[in-house]
């Protein structure tokens, strides 16, 4: 029987457009139940602010309809496109962060959490932005470029310092000055891109150690970041504080048990659980949904994050592979620190979890990434030849998305593989 059950998967696996249906499917489900979970999280309070319970969950909805138009464009565009606009976008975030850096010095009074917090948005009329989403993208796309151009020179530090470690040093310090936890999702994209294209260890070492040191001054600069790893261990010492929402966290977990109070049945997102539909909402999941729900969710990352590796490790394009191993290490990352955080496994640090969390610019930005990710699925060898072959009406190609680049012969790949920007994922 598990013969039986291992070859059927393993045939699964080896049809040519695996990757691509799983990457489909996986983000579907989490978008899906994003969307459900969010209005079972906002309905009580959208309904005492408003009067209708409807408010925030059609905010979403619409958020959710302009990220599926980018993930569709996204996966119709290029990897030259990514690459030729990789630099201008690095420069708009800088800009941009330093924008909010400025405007959160001129108001410095407000040194708290929530005063911080007003300081991560851009408002443009009635819509508002997270800069700081828009950066991850921008790095991931500057730096998978500049380490394919260096090619074996990677292994040189001063070929490789200069410029990339200033440049994505100063992106760090300007969204970490009030972002902690998108420098670190940052910190950790950047140096799995570094380690993927083979970069020398001891290389990433001395990088490691500049992170770690620079989180730390960061974490001291901001008193609420300090008084948050205070509370971190023991946060029924900070009941009426910092621990409020660890403690409150930790209710809905318990209530939830193996099978969860049920769907809509929270007792916490009575305004017992500040942001519950944003950086906890995975303890109402756990509330309402239990264990079992919980596990769900969990599996549906760990096949997002399995695909995003496979197809980094499938791709014949330097860039693309690249491009696939950070996206799927900025996701995996961003998931483990939400998810941890609201477990107490590691200081909550605020960030949203992907797909589920209630926010328009880092939902749209997802799944735009994960929209590029789904074109380079399409590229690889095996599922461009099997697209090709079918040869899809132009109807088809426009409504849905072009036909794949032909793969590169054998001996382009063989030079591929020799050089240092494609270390197996």
């Amino acid at each position: 029987m598990r013969s039986g059950f291992t070859e059927l998967l393993r045939g699964l696996l080896d049809r040519p457009l695996a990757s691509y249906y799983l990457l489909l499917s996986s983000a579907a489900l989490l978008l899906t139940i994003g969307l459900v979970m969010v209005f079972s999280a906002t309905m009580v309070e959208s309904y005492e602010a408003t009067g209708d319970p409807y408010a925030v969950i059609l905010q979403q909805v619409v958020w959710a309809v302009v990220g599926l138009v980018a993930f569709w464009v996204a996966q119709r565009l290029p990897s030259r496109t990514y690459r030729a606009v990789s630099r201008p976008l690095l420069v708009v975030s800088i800009l941009l962060g330093l924008f909010l850096v400025v405007m959160s010095i001129r108001d410095s009074r407000d040194q708290t959490a929530e005063g911080a917090a007003d300081h991560l948005w851009i408002h443009l009329g009635p819509v508002q932005f997270q800069p700081a989403e828009i950066a991850k993208f921008a790095l991931l796309l500057w730096a998978a470029d500049s380490l394919v151009r260096l090619g074996p020179r990677i292994a040189s530090w001063r070929d490789l310092a200069i410029p990339m470690f200033p440049i994505a040093g100063l992106l760090m310090v300007v969204i970490g000055y009030a972002d902690l936890g998108t420098m670190l999702i940052i910190v950790a994209m950047f140096i799995g891109l570094l380690w993927a294209s083979g970069v020398p260890l001891r290389i990433l070492g001395v990088l490691l150690g500049t992170a770690l040191v620079g989180s730390a001054l960061l974490i001291a600069f901001e008193g609420y970041r300090m008084e948050r790893i205070l509370s971190f261990s023991r946060p029924e010492d900070y009941a009426d504080t910092w621990g409020y929402q660890a403690i409150q966290g930790y209710y809905a977990i318990a209530d939830g048990g193996w099978f969860g109070v049920g769907l809509g049945e929270s007792r916490q997102k009575w305004e017992w659980l500040p942001n519950g539909h944003n950086d906890f909402i995975f303890a109402l999941i756990a509330e309402e949904l239990g264990v079992v729900g919980c596990l769900v969710i969990l599996a549906l990352f760990g096949v997002l994050v399995y695909t995003g590796f496979r197809i980094a490790r499938r791709s014949d394009d330097p860039f693309r592979a690249l491009v696939a191993a950070g996206v799927t290490i900025w996701l995996a990352g961003q998931a483990f620190i939400n998810i941890g955080g609201v477990l107490g496994l590691i200081p909550m640090t605020g960030v949203p979890l992907p797909f589920i969390s209630d926010g328009g610019t880092a939902l749209v930005v997802v799944l735009a990434a994960v929209g590029m990710l789904a074109g380079f699925a399409r590229a690889e060898p095996d599922a461009a030849r099997a697209l090709r072959a079918r040869n899809p009406s132009r109807l088809v190609r426009l409504l849905w998305a072009p036909l794949p680049p032909a793969p590169r012969s054998e001996s382009d790949s063989a030079t591929t593989e020799q050089t240092p920007t494609t270390r197996k994922t």
